[in-house]
């Protein structure tokens, strides 16, 4: 059902009436400066002014969170409601059957529901991307006290086969599995042949490799670093350096959501947008973002857990400490939260690559359905936000492939180790 605000409205000779028209038209603009003027419905006020977003305990939920507690929801006439979800699966049924209004998600997940892989098959879309970086592949002290400290040790020990070992990820078509699979690939083992995979939603991740319940894990922070704190694990490798500066966690929706409210679509982006400029503005600013949501009432863990990945400051837990510039972000002049085309392509080529998907999609075509770059930069001017030149980017990962988007079937079918 439309609403009102949304129809144009009919043409009248009263001149009354026309300056009724126009003063609202004024009243509007006033009310929220920073957007671009009147849009197609000829009003930009939302159409739903509460707006409930999901999130999994993570790090990098903090541009939801933030742009609640910090007001830049108001700024563009919404109300975020951050909404604390158990699992990506719950995120994903909650999103599909409308109890969510969007969520802080995996960039996977969304595409698996589009192509049906994974779950319940809906149209879907991408608003923008809420980070860049910040991930892991935590292994076990147990690994380590068996040589384990890298890649290429692990895979001699999996070589020599004297157990099944067993890694976890969050979400089949999500992130995590993704990294987890390309790193394990990159070193020479098949993900699917030659150890075991389970799926662990992240704030269980620590407490399921304390009882012995996986060798490995791949997963958001804080739970890397936690697993450092606690003593029962070090990072083996972080995403970064997997790919630098890869795509992580959507800001996404159904696209029959963003249909019904086209402007609240838009206010929310922008909102997310400024939040992140804010965060990744100053070291202050990230120790604060820390500080809150360390919360129970988001993330639940202690805040020195969190801000020490945040601001770059690593340790890997075997002894070595480094400052990473590569660490999560979260705007980084607009190159973090476009929806690059290139990047949801990026994903499908891996569903293909690890039989996810039986056949090649028409990829470009897939992306430009899901990613919203229309409705993300009418939010990025509303923002005063930069936008890239490009809808695509090139990246090499630590294979030393290359990826650009320019021939994703070649790519997906092109590498050594798949399904």
């Amino acid at each position: 059902m439309k609403n009102e605000a949304t129809c144009p409205a009919p043409v009248v000779e009263s001149s009354r009436r026309d300056f009724l028209r126009l003063a609202t038209g004024a009243a509007l603009m006033s009310a929220f400066p920073m957007s671009t003027g009147a849009w197609a419905a000829g009003s930009d006020k939302p159409e739903k002014e509460e707006v409930r977003i999901g999130f999994i305990p993570l790090t990098d939920c903090a541009s939801v969170v933030m742009a609640s507690v910090m007001g830049f929801d108001k700024k563009h006439g919404v109300k975020i409601v951050p909404t604390k979800e158990a699992s990506w699966a719950g995120v994903r049924d909650k999103l599909v059957n409308g109890e969510l209004d969007a969520a802080h998600v995996l960039y996977g997940l969304i595409y698996g529901v589009q192509l049906g892989i994974g779950g319940p098959k809906k149209d879907m879309n991408v608003l923008m991307t809420l980070n860049n970086n910040g991930q892991a592949i935590t292994l076990s002290n147990q690994l380590k006290d068996k040589g384990v400290t890298d890649g290429a040790s692990l895979a001699k020990l999996v070589a020599k086969k004297e157990r099944e070992y067993t890694f976890a990820q969050t979400f089949p078509t999500g992130t995590h599995a993704m990294w987890l699979y390309y790193w394990l690939a990159a070193q020479g083992i098949n993900p699917f042949k030659d150890v075991k995979t389970i799926v662990v939603p992240p704030p269980q991740m620590v407490a399921n490799m304390r009882v012995g319940n996986m060798d490995g894990f791949c997963v958001g922070e804080p739970w890397n670093n936690r697993a450092i704190v606690d003593n029962i694990g070090f990072t083996a490798t972080t995403t970064q350096d997997i790919w630098v500066d890869h795509p992580e966690k959507v800001l996404g929706t159904t696209t029959d959501w963003v249909a019904k409210y086209p402007n609240t679509a838009r206010a929310v982006t922008a909102a997310i947008i400024e939040a992140g400029q804010w965060i990744d503005a100053s070291l202050a600013n990230k120790q604060k973002t820390a500080d809150t949501i360390a919360a129970k009432a988001y993330v639940n863990t202690d805040s020195d857990v969190i801000v020490a990945r945040m601001l770059g400051r690593y340790a890997n837990g075997l002894g070595k400490t480094w400052d990473d510039k590569n660490a999560m972000k979260f705007y980084n002049d607009g190159a973090v939260s476009f929806p690059y085309l290139s990047d949801g392509m990026w994903f499908m080529t891996q569903h293909k690559r690890w039989g996810l998907l039986k056949d090649h999609p028409d990829y470009l075509a897939v992306a430009k359905k899901v990613n919203r770059i229309d409705i993300y930069k009418e939010a990025a001017t509303a923002a005063k936000a930069a936008v890239p030149k490009s809808e695509m980017r090139e990246s090499k990962l630590v294979d030393g492939v290359v990826w650009n988007g320019k021939d994703p079937a070649k790519y997906a079918d092109g590498f050594k180790i798949k399904i």
